[in-house]
């Protein structure tokens, strides 16, 4: 009885030895003792497969995509710490890159894998591969150039590079990323301060086009007033070449209505009150000369005051001394 017990444990523990199960996002690498080689030159695919017991055993592997992060964030990458990459351009500068590989295993190329690096890969070739590459790829820009457009150009020409390299050796790149690129403080410095000298360039030249188009502005106005006048006086001179009388008469329009006055010839430049007239001859009848008095007269206008004295402006009277003869 005892020895059908154990016959019936030998026969379990060597069927569960005989079976395993590979999960949907794993496959698995048969190292055999009875393969001439070694191993099987299959990968086993999900699902419950045979083995050969004590003879063969598996070795798993994940197909899913792996992200593996450089930063310089203690909390964000694989390794505890500061773990960005630094690297020098081609000037001379020194530059800080933090970066992430999105990967995952060929199936095909699992057994490659295995033999090449066992579950080491990431550590003994990815890290490396990459950290390599990109002070290689940043030594050929210049530190402008990185803090510039071209940064997309770096990170193409990385991802290509990275994509290679890692195909070569069995391995699908999704993605590569570029994440952050951080510079020494005296290049920040000095970009900081060339920023802000643009910005005052800028203000000044949008100062320098409002001062511009003020002046236009002021421009226009003065030759619409100066146009709007010229009119002006146009249509004054065509009225006065039609009516030469009508100044005369804007004159005569212009004095107090207290005034009586006594129209000369038009080539006298004075208009002159007849007080004699209307105080009538003396008691005796012998002829007096009368005292000499200011009189309030206007000169005779100049075309210019015509001008304006049509336009409504009001003559200024002056004071002009006369004799009565």
């Amino acid at each position: 009885r005892v020895g059908m017990l154990f016959s019936v444990a030998s026969a379990l523990t060597l069927l569960s030895s005989a079976v395993v199960f590979v999960e949907p996002q794993q496959v698995g690498v048969v190292v055999s003792l009875v393969s001439p080689q070694g191993y099987r030159d299959r990968p086993l695919r999900s699902g419950l497969r045979w083995i050969v017991p004590f003879l063969e055993e598996v070795y798993y592997y994940p197909i899913y995509f792996q992200t593996y992060t450089m930063s310089v964030k203690p909390t964000e990458g694989q390794n505890f710490g500061s773990d960005d990459i630094v690297a020098r351009t081609s000037d001379g500068q020194e530059v800080s890159l933090d970066t992430s590989v999105i990967f995952r295993i060929d199936p095909e190329q699992v057994i490659q894998i295995h033999i090449d690096w066992q579950d080491r890969y990431i550590t003994d070739f990815i890290r490396p591969l990459m950290r390599g590459l990109i002070r290689t790829k940043v030594s050929q820009f210049t530190v402008n150039e990185v803090n510039s457009s071209k940064r997309l150009d770096l990170e193409s020409d990385l991802s290509e590079e990275v994509r290679t390299a890692m195909e070569d050796k069995g391995f699908v790149m999704d993605r590569f990323l570029l994440r952050n690129i951080t510079f020494s403080p005296e290049y920040a410095a000095t970009v900081e301060q060339k920023q802000v000298a643009e910005q005052k360039t800028i203000q000044k030249e949008y100062e320098a086009e409002q001062i511009r188009r003020l002046a236009a502005g002021e421009a226009d106005r003065i030759k619409t007033l100066a146009d709007a006048e010229a009119q002006a006086l146009r249509v004054i001179a065509a009225e006065l070449a039609e009516r030469p009388d009508l100044i005369t008469y804007r004159y005569v329009e212009k004095l107090g209505p207290g005034i009586k006055v006594m129209l000369v010839p038009s080539d006298t430049p004075y208009l002159l009150p007849l007080p004699s007239l209307e105080d009538g001859p003396p008691a005796n009848g012998l002829p007096t000369t009368p005292p000499i008095t200011p009189t309030l007269t206007a000169p005779t206008p100049t075309p210019l005051q015509l001008s304006e004295s049509l336009l409504g402006e009001v003559l200024t009277p002056t004071l002009s001394l006369t004799t009565t003869p």
